[in-house]
C-alpha cells in the first residue's frame, strides 16, 4: 500500500512541479514537502486540504482509503 508521502511525491511529479514551486503554492518550507515525501512527518489537517484541492484529490485519496 502507498504511504501519503509516496501518494504526494505521484501527484508532484504528474502535476511536473518541484518541491519548491509546491512548497510555495501550500505556503511551507521546501524542508517540510521532502519530510512528507520520506514519512517523517505529516500535514495539518489544513495543509491535507490545501494538497488535496490543489491536487484535485479527495482527503480518502491522500489518506490510502481510496486509489
Amino acid at each position: 500500500m502507498e504511504t501519503f508521502g509516496e501518494r504526494l511525491k505521484y501527484l508532484r511529479q504528474e502535476k511536473n512541479i518541484g518541491q519548491i514551486q509546491l512548497a510555495k503554492e501550500l505556503d511551507v518550507g521546501k524542508s517540510i514537502i521532502s519530510l512528507w515525501e520520506q514519512g517523517k512527518c505529516e500535514p495539518t489537517l489544513s495543509k491535507l486540504i490545501a494538497i488535496a484541492k490543489f491536487f484535485n484529490v479527495t482527503l480518502d485519496y491522500l489518506a490510502g482509503l481510496e486509489n
